[in-house]
């Protein structure tokens, strides 16, 4: 089974905007695993223009699925990561102004770094996901810095997939087929939607996990919010 998990960033972006509390980033948590989420992801940056940290420490208490954190590995990220000790942390290469993540790690030439963060998250107790692009290099990069899964950067196949389906998805199944060698647990996300997602679970059913926030939240505008997350899961089917 593939799990949907709900990045609900784009729920905190909104509330922001009018600096009180609507809407709820916790209460929205709880819907969305009350409508069939199996996960609930959360990205909470330096500058906390979305989630704060205040809203991980509440989600801490709330989520009864699995609990994703992704950051970057700086000192703000490792102290969440040992005060919340979610189900997974996922390490994505963003420097600190950047808008959204739009590449993987370079595992090779950040080996040492990555190996140190590792061990120290696993010694929490905490599953260690590592973002990458589909390349057979930093995928064994990332399995010999001690990870437990990768997390495959989508946005290529999203932007090639209504061009040519298959030669969007061909890097993606060598990856995960490597991955599955290498005895790394496999997760996606970035750009995945209601029109290609289908095609990408079918094309790798040894797919764990898929982290969707924006295009799911832009739906649930029109559909609603349990809706989409039920038409989500059916894709996933």
């Amino acid at each position: 089974m593939t799990r949907l998990s709900v990045n609900i960033n784009k729920i905190a972006t909104l509330r922001n905007a009018r600096g009180a509390n609507n809407p709820d980033v916790s209460k929205i948590a709880m819907d969305c695993e009350r409508f069939g989420a199996q996960g609930i992801t959360v990205h909470p940056r330096p500058d906390e223009r979305h989630i704060r940290y205040s809203d991980v420490i509440q989600l801490k208490d709330v989520v009864t699925t699995e609990f994703n954190i992704e950051g970057y590995p700086d000192e703000r990220y490792m102290k969440i990561i040992r005060e919340v000790r979610p189900a997974q942390a996922t390490l994505v290469p963003d420097p600190p102004g950047v808008l959204t993540s739009n590449a993987g790690w370079d595992t090779v030439r950040h080996q040492e770094f990555l190996k140190k963060i590792i061990n120290e998250i696993k010694s929490a107790g905490v599953r260690v996901s590592v973002f990458v692009d589909p390349d057979v290099k930093m995928i064994e990069g990332a399995s010999t810095a001690g990870s437990d899964r990768i997390e495959l950067y989508t946005e290529p196949y999203a932007s090639q997939y209504h061009k040519n389906q298959e030669q969007a998805i061909a890097a993606y199944k060598e990856a995960a087929s490597i991955a599955h060698a290498l005895g790394l647990g496999l997760n996606a996300g970035h750009d995945l939607d209601l029109h290609n997602l289908r095609f990408l679970k079918h094309s790798i059913p040894l797919l764990d996990e898929v982290s969707i926030g924006h295009a799911l939240i832009c739906d649930a505008l029109y559909l609603g919010l349990e809706n989409t997350i039920q038409l989500y899961l059916r894709e996933l089917q």
